[in-house]
């Protein structure tokens, strides 16, 4: 980022929304939250879509309300695309590119997502053929996108190999069969996988009773927390953000009760066990809300939010991390609504989120690691047995888990103030999804296919 000395930059505004500049972003002079908001366009490949005449307001208060007429704005001012590093690291690719004037027919290939179909590369998030892909926009999404998950930094995917590496150690207390110990690393995987004949085959003995002790510990019961109100009532904001507290904490609790049921809750010390829960709780939940108790959240919570009228302050105060957070929420739920996760796959992956041994303050880090390898190869397992001929199922599923923690991260530097808007914003871009599962299960299927 090129920065000016202070005395000038206060004197200059943001070409896009009139807010305080802070440096040259991208060919042009602008403030960090444009700046963001156009680098996470270009990254993710955003397809936006204006309600309006597109030539919405563009200042401050407003720049939030459209994301369409914020990005062309961004184009029409000369940002230039072409300045974004495609690792998408912070830093500009290259500092001396400054900003360009491109034709309104190429302003239009980019606004219709035209231009990053032509660009879009072999490996993306998967899709299993019986589903959109679309990337979350506001309120409307055009066109098939790649994940969020694609333009994340590199420390993320060292994250996730973090759970591949050194797969060929022993299987705990078992005889380590060829099965196991020939097992590709993950994205290796992902990518041969797709060239293999699928083989439908027997589940290996030692998964089968490790899967049915983890969906044994799950509290499958619907949550208790009331939620439902009178037609004609209209929540606060105070009676929404009580609510969602009342709900965390139930959910925290059912956490609590899982732990003390996991089958191997006499390998690790209490000490550990804390360590682990305070580290993990907001992924276990978030994790939890997207699968089992989806129809719940997704169904009943949202019908409360929809009667909750944020203020135009509230809406003028939304932050751009708030955003950020929205648009990856709606994405991820639509991953899940997709796979359909089963019982069996979440307390999988339940579990391997939950035994982290990169969380500092541990004192029984190879036994974690050796724990978190278990129901790795148990979900790799399960998942290739049960979905034979989705053979790029399990990646899908395990590239889910740093997205979970990036959220949940995240999700903590929001102020609280915000949570009860960010909620109703997640879950009415979500609704309209929704219709099976009122008129069904939910997409966690409950009976388990390991007989």
């Amino acid at each position: 980022m090129d920065t000016w000395e202070d005395d000038a930059a206060d004197q200059r505004t943001c070409l896009i929304c009139g807010d305080r500049a802070t440096g040259l972003h991208y060919g042009i002079i602008s403030c960090e939250g444009c700046k963001g908001f156009f680098k996470r366009s270009i990254c993710n490949k955003r397809v936006y879509r204006c309600s309006r005449d597109k030539n919405c307001e563009m200042s401050r208060k407003q720049r939030n309300r459209c994301q369409y007429c914020r990005l062309l704005k961004c184009l029409q001012m000369g940002m230039n695309r072409k300045a974004i590093r495609e690792d998408g690291m912070p830093g500009g690719r290259n500092k001396s590119i400054g900003p360009v004037q491109i034709t309104e027919e190429e302003i239009e290939r980019i606004m219709s997502g035209q231009e990053f179909k032509e660009d879009a590369p072999e490996h993306t998030w998967g899709n299993n053929g019986d589903s959109d892909h679309s990337s979350p926009s506001n309120g409307a999404s055009e066109g098939n996108q790649p994940s969020p998950a694609s333009t994340l930094s590199s420390s993320r995917f060292v994250e996730m190999n973090g759970y591949t590496a050194a797969l060929r150690d022993q299987y705990i207390n078992t005889s380590m069969s060829t099965h196991y110990q020939l097992l590709p690393h993950l994205f290796s995987y992902a990518a041969q996988s797709g060239l293999l004949t699928p083989q439908p085959r027997n589940l290996y003995p030692q998964s089968h009773p490790l899967v049915l002790q983890l969906v044994a510990a799950e509290d499958l019961a619907p949550l208790t927390t009331p939620m439902l109100i009178e037609d004609e009532y209209k929540v606060t904001q105070v009676e929404l953000f009580a609510l969602l507290c009342r709900l965390a904490d139930e959910l925290l609790f059912r956490q609590i009760s899982w732990i003390k049921k996991l089958p191997f809750f006499c390998e690790l010390s209490i000490e550990d066990y804390t360590c682990l829960l305070s580290s993990t709780w907001q992924e276990l939940i978030l994790l939890s809300c997207l699968t089992i108790y989806s129809a719940q959240i997704f169904g009943d919570l949202a019908d409360v939010t929809a009667k909750y009228t944020p203020s135009d302050d509230e809406i003028q105060g939304f932050s751009e991390d708030g955003m950020e957070v929205m648009e990856r929420l709606i994405y991820l739920f639509r991953k899940f609504h997709q796979l359909k996760i089963s019982n069996e796959e979440y307390a999988c992956m339940k579990a391997i989120n939950f035994l982290n041994q990169d969380i500092r303050g541990l004192s029984n880090i190879s036994q974690l690691e050796q724990l978190n390898k278990r129901y790795w190869y148990v979900c790799q397992d399960f998942t290739e047995y049960k979905y034979p001929h989705q053979p790029k199922r399990f990646p899908e599923i395990m590239m889910c888990l740093p997205e979970i923690r990036c959220i949940a991260g995240k999700l903590v530097n929001i102020p609280l103030e915000q949570l009860p808007l960010l909620f109703k914003a997640v879950l009415h871009s979500c609704k309209s999804s929704l219709t099976s599962y009122r008129t069904g299960p939910s997409p966690c299927v409950t009976a388990s296919a390991t007989n």
